[in-house]
């Protein structure tokens, strides 16, 4: 498929912040104007139900996140923009995912086992204070991407493991019932997917260290000079790379004022000086925004308007897709054939490739036959990419003869047979692929 589809959201549970700004709406939007990309955008309050049981602020949240995308200059007329609880379709998708989500992998997610450890640390039942809406998080979120078959998902790094998440249960409902889902990658700027807060932590709502994106003038230069910075005085060089302060001024500018703003900690500018620069450049960024944004908040019938539209445009995609695949998972008017469930099956039945990532961040795959036997181990790698390029390397390859399939392995170095496996197997498996 030539055209990219580009999936990105913010949960509503709080008011939108620098970070959210130059981490996803910023490049999302920039993305949605750039040709061939069918861009979708959603106000995830089922997600926002996990952190808040504050009715009000979920609602306020809503109506100023869906003001700040407008405001930000997303045009709603090319590209989908919705309310998550809109479309009824993502949690019955939830549900079918859920069924082929294997719980082992829910008890590795990064923000279930925190709060496990935690408890632990306290002495305390290991699931105490965890409700089902934090550990079923991945599985919600995996939803709202395979619903609309994005191919690209902007997220920060600490959202990465979510896609890896995402393409695990892909591939596993694909793997069971056919081909029906997009595997989707992960998209981020190294140099603005996360961004410090006031105390140099991940600017984040739960450590209360944000920058309000449409903080009024004031308060905007209160809290960049209330920025946490170290005790060199004016005249002593200034670590720039572990510099908060730095960094935001580098997710704002272009990359000649940052190698200037650099130079000028070497040469070490004045805390106050580098403050005054950052908040010069950020008012000026915001400021335009911040008046549409301000227009916009006290007509909230018309950002309605623009959800309801929004929320049509998308169910005329989910609404026909969640019937595909209740047909394919069995749930199915029963005037129909006889048998033809177990055809089906019986079509879709064949190896599989599966990738994954281990705690020590290296990426790996595995070759499955139809019975769930593990026929192939990869070796690991730096990223989902290169993993991906050896997969697609032996489906293209999977023509080769089994001594010629053996030698590539072997002297490649990127996978070993499994126990028991011979290349004459292997190489059954791999023709499954061609055919």
């Amino acid at each position: 498929m030539s055209v990219q589809r580009v999936l990105t959201g913010i949960t509503t549970s709080g008011t939108p912040h620098l970070g959210n700004y130059a981490g996803a709406i910023r490049p999302a939007v920039a993305a949605s104007r750039q040709p061939g990309v069918e861009s979708f955008y959603f106000l995830a309050d089922y997600h926002a139900l996990i952190k808040t049981t504050d009715p009000l602020r979920v609602q306020r949240s809503t109506l100023e996140i869906a003001a700040t995308w407008i405001a930000a200059g997303l045009d709603t007329d090319r590209v989908w923009f919705y309310r998550q609880s809109d479309i009824p379709e993502i949690p019955e998708l939830t549900w079918l995912l859920t069924c082929v989500c294997g719980k082992g992998l829910l008890n590795r997610a990064h923000a279930y086992k925190a709060a496990v450890d935690r408890n632990t640390a306290e002495g305390v039942d290991p699931d105490a204070g965890v409700n089902m809406g934090l550990y079923m998080y991945p599985v919600l979120m995996a939803a709202d991407i395979l619903m609309f078959k994005a191919h690209s998902v902007p997220v920060g790094r600490d959202q990465i493991q979510h896609i890896e998440m995402a393409r695990d249960m892909a591939g596993s409902f694909n793997h069971l019932y056919g081909e029906h889902f997009v595997l989707p990658e992960a998209a981020i700027d190294a140099s603005v997917a996360t961004l410090p807060g006031l105390d140099g932590r991940k600017m984040s709502k739960s450590y209360d260290n944000t920058i309000p994106l449409f903080a009024p003038t004031a308060e905007l230069k209160k809290l960049i000079f209330s920025i946490v910075t170290d005790s060199k005085a004016p005249g002593e060089p200034k670590d720039a790379d572990g510099s908060a302060l730095f960094q935001l001024y580098q997710a704002f500018s272009t990359a000649e004022e940052t190698r200037a703003m650099r130079t000028a900690f070497d040469e070490g500018i004045a805390w106050g000086e580098a403050k005054q620069a950052l908040f010069e450049k950020i008012e000026a960024a915001v400021a335009p925004m911040r008046e549409h944004y301000l227009a916009l908040i006290a007509e909230p019938a018309r950002i309605e308007k623009h959800l309801h539209e929004g929320a049509a445009k998308a169910r005329a995609i989910a609404t026909p897709f969640l019937g595909e695949l209740r047909r394919a998972v069995g749930l199915r008017n029963l005037a129909s054939v006889p048998g033809e469930a177990k055809a089906e099956k019986a079509k879709t039945a064949q190896p599989q490739f599966k990738q994954y990532r281990e705690a020590d961040g290296r990426f790996h795959f595995k070759l499955i036959d139809a019975d769930g036997r593990l026929l192939l181990q990869g070796e690991g790698f730096a990223s989902p990419r290169e993993a991906g390029a050896v997969v697609a390397a032996l489906k293209a390859g999977s023509a080769f003869e089994m001594k010629e399939a053996a030698l590539w392995l072997a002297g490649a170095q990127v996978a070993v047979l499994a126990d028991g496996v011979d290349e004459a197997t292997l190489c059954a498996a791999l023709g499954a692929f061609a055919d």
